[in-house]
């Protein structure tokens, strides 16, 4: 399904971040290693990797990738992108941050899994870039799956990430602008943290 999303010349969800990230680049740090889940066609990887970071994204859509690599070329930036889906991805590989950004294709079945494999690839301090949609988003029907089981709440997040310091924890509304994929007034997720050390 998501290959067949992707087709085509144009970008589903624009080439512009998630306006989540300059939001929280106060927490970045040049040159630290960053990977990027289910990053599809990667204009939030490319944006990290413009920032000076050392990024490593995957996706498991050959379309997104594709797309990805163009624009990564296009912005002068260099990404490491990986073809894979999260049952096939190395999650054993450490990173001084983890970033998923819209990747509630995953219901509550699985949430716990992917949890605990985001925990695993992240180093002891490392940080935590979560961004998403809360449970009434599905109200508004600008974005995103449609089951409202499969949204963040603040409290899901921290209880998921306990033992986290949290930086920054936000559940809002806001107009958003990114692409055919995702536009309109928006109830949005922020969630960053620090992993114990």
């Amino acid at each position: 399904m998501w290959n067949e999303r992707y087709a085509g010349d144009d970008y589903l969800f624009g080439t512009e971040p998630a306006d989540f990230l300059p939001r929280v680049a106060e927490w970045l740090t040049p040159d630290a290693t960053v990977l990027a889940i289910a990053d599809g066609e990667g204009r939030n990887s490319v944006w990290l990797a413009a920032e000076g970071l050392r990024v490593t994204a995957f996706d498991s859509a050959p379309n997104a990738i594709a797309k990805a690599r163009k624009l990564a070329a296009e912005r002068g930036v260099e990404v490491a992108f990986h073809l894979s889906d999260l049952d096939g991805w190395d999650w054993s590989r450490k990173f001084d941050v983890v970033a998923g950004i819209f990747i509630q294709f995953v219901g509550p079945a699985d949430r716990a899994a992917l949890f605990e494999r985001i925990d695993a690839a992240l180093r002891p301090g490392g940080l935590l870039l979560l961004h998403g949609y809360a449970p009434r988003q599905v109200g508004y029907a600008t974005g995103g799956p449609p089951d409202p089981a499969n949204m963040y709440t603040l409290d899901l997040l921290r209880g998921a990430f306990a033992g986290y310091e949290v930086l920054r924890a936000e559940d809002f509304d806001a107009e958003v602008d990114e692409g055919r994929g995702h536009s309109g007034r928006s109830a949005l997720i922020d969630f960053v943290a620090r992993k114990p050390g």
